[in-house]
């Protein structure tokens, strides 16, 4: 930037600073892009207009660069600035526990994620064996619905072998059940601290329903034969008391403070000389 001094008649000295012009030709530019990739989706002519304001963009904003960019003196106005203060002593910022603190402060304990996972795993299992007793007459049914698909030879199951007790898809559904249980009990105990509200209607319902919306729209795509199998409506009543039923667990344990204020080395359990004792401020 340059700076220029005009003196005038009654002695006092205007100052202006050299400035680029202001210019609207990138704005054009940009919309003109935008519209280029618009009708790729919707019309040729949306594109081939785009490109008309593109190139227009371009030839307007290289003009005003080339060869020798546009400038406009801008006059200064001197202001006095006056940096007053009411105080009259400085005062020390007293930092808290909370001082910059990543939410959520408490949390639950990894147990009590493990206990509603597993208390969940089995509220769960009642819905799921009422649905195969009045559907199929069978409380095997939703069993071999979920541990047939490790089944080598289960490619295209009849719905009588499907209601009848197989060992093999009992196991692995058993694995698959025990997994998922304590995986999302886990996420419970780390995902309730952070709703403020409500959070076993948050927790137990809300989230059943949004994970059920997104299997739903995804399993057909992936498993076609296991999609036209599931009862959707029943599949929802057994994740809400999963949900209900461990976020109540889980939110009767006791919270634990996540210790991220304290040092690290005070954070792995390590003791060592200069670090603060038991019971003060650790800052």
């Amino acid at each position: 930037m340059e700076a220029h001094e005009h003196s005038n008649p009654s002695g006092q000295h205007d100052a202006t600073i050299h400035l680029p012009a202001p210019t609207a030709w990138p704005i054009v530019l940009a919309f003109g892009v935008m519209l280029v990739f618009a009708g790729l989706v919707t019309s040729g002519f949306v594109s081939l207009l785009g490109g008309v304001l593109a190139i227009a963009g371009c030839v307007g904003w290289f003009r005003q660069v080339l060869p020798h960019e546009a400038h406009e003196d801008v006059p200064v106005e001197a202001h006095e600035v006056v940096i007053a203060s009411a105080r009259t002593h400085v005062k020390r910022i007293e930092i808290s526990d909370e001082h910059r603190a990543h939410l959520p402060v408490e949390t639950y304990p990894v147990l009590s994620g493990i206990k509603g996972g597993i208390a969940g795993g089995i509220a769960m299992i009642f819905p799921a064996m009422l649905y195969g007793i009045i559907g199929y007459h069978s409380i095997w049914y939703p069993v071999n619905l979920l541990g047939g698909a490790g089944v080598a030879h289960w490619t295209n199951p009849t719905t009588a072998e499907i209601a009848s007790f197989h060992l093999l898809p009992l196991i692995i559904a058993t694995i698959i059940h025990v997994a998922a249980s304590v995986l999302v009990g886990l996420l419970y105990g780390a995902m309730l601290p952070m709703l403020p509200r409500h959070p076993i209607i948050l927790g137990g319902i809300v989230a059943p329903l949004l994970w059920t919306g997104l299997l739903h729209s995804s399993l057909g795509v992936v498993n076609p034969v296991l999609d036209a199998r599931i009862s959707w409506g029943w599949f929802v009543v057994s994740q809400i008391a999963f949900g209900v039923v461990a976020g109540l667990v889980v939110v009767r344990q006791g919270k634990i403070k996540t210790g991220q204020s304290m040092p690290f080395i005070l954070r792995m359990g390590i003791e060592a000389s200069g670090m603060p004792p038991e019971g003060k401020d650790r800052h």
